[in-house]
């Protein structure tokens, strides 16, 4: 029995679909997002969580510390949307080229929610500064 080949045209076939970026759809509706884009800009709002403290801890009952987990999931999702739709849009608007569009995800989903504050408090006409990062209670070594 002879050995299974692939043909050139099967080949350049598999290339193509490799290279190309999935979308994502809901109800069947493309909704213009690109997946590795969305990670990106997942990956910025973890580091901006963990990292930054963006969303502290209110407590350590069982119920504060749902709730906390709750707005970290919340905050992950919507700095990722905000990602998948606005760093293309910023690429495009800075005519910047598109080897850092994922670099751009990356630090738009991490700053999204200082971001999305300021414009929600902008919009509704209670306009202040940015809002300063929450205090840093020291985390090292007692005396």
């Amino acid at each position: 029995m002879p050995e299974p080949t692939t043909t050139a045209a099967a080949a350049v076939t598999v290339a193509a679909g490799a290279g190309a970026s999935a979308m994502i759809s809901a109800f069947g509706v493309s909704l213009g997002l690109r997946v590795d884009v969305l990670i990106a800009g997942f990956s910025g709002a973890l580091v901006a969580i963990v990292l930054l403290n963006i969303v502290p801890s209110t407590g350590d009952t069982w119920q504060q510390l749902l709730r906390t987990t709750l707005r970290r999931m919340a905050v992950a999702f919507a700095s990722s949307l905000t990602a998948g739709y606005l760093a293309p849009l910023a690429l495009l608007v800075a005519q910047l080229p598109n080897s850092v569009l994922l670099g751009g995800a990356f630090a738009v989903g991490g700053g999204a929610q200082q971001v999305l504050v300021f414009a929600i408090r902008r919009i509704s006409g209670q306009a202040g500064p940015l809002p300063a990062a929450p205090p840093q209670d020291g985390g090292g070594a007692t005396p």
